[in-house]
């Protein structure tokens, strides 16, 4: 074998050891990821139930409700067009309240309530995250002068 051959072959080796450790770290990467949805969005895209997503939006007025347990508490996230309601186990964010905007993350359990894993909240009056404020903003309901920038 001669040496350019043997150079050739080096090189092809090299590049499928890269391609397969990009397709490796591709697929770890993709059970990560979170669809972000606004309550318009995720009634419109039909997703699974169990399915993990990040939904975000204000919280309405007059929805929080704390359940028997004293644990759960049970809200609804609304974007000016829909409306979901969410249940959440566990202590809140001390910035949680209503009319506020947050984002959740869990899956909604295919009879209507989103079932919420964790709750994030603004930290405080001049930040919007960036996703919300700009699906608030596409509905029309955005009131904020500022920019939803940190």
């Amino acid at each position: 074998m001669k040496r350019k051959q043997r150079r050739m072959i080096l090189v092809a080796g090299g590049f499928v050891c890269l391609a397969g450790a990009v397709a490796l770290g591709l697929l770890a990467f993709s059970d990560k990821v979170d669809n972000f949805y606004v309550p318009a969005d995720l009634i419109a895209a039909d997703v699974e139930p169990g399915t993990r997503v990040r939904l975000g939006g204000l919280v309405e007025d007059g929805s929080v409700a704390q359940a028997e347990d004293g644990v759960t508490t049970e809200f609804a996230i609304t974007d000016g067009a829909e409306v979901i309601a969410v249940s959440y186990t566990g202590v809140l964010p001390d910035l949680f309240r209503e009319g506020q905007g947050i984002i959740v993350t869990g899956a909604h359990d295919g009879d209507g309530m989103f079932v919420a894993s964790e709750v994030l909240a603004k930290h405080d009056e001049n930040y919007m995250p960036k996703e919300v404020a700009d699906a608030l903003k596409e509905q029309g309901v955005w009131q904020h002068a500022g920019d939803g920038s940190p």
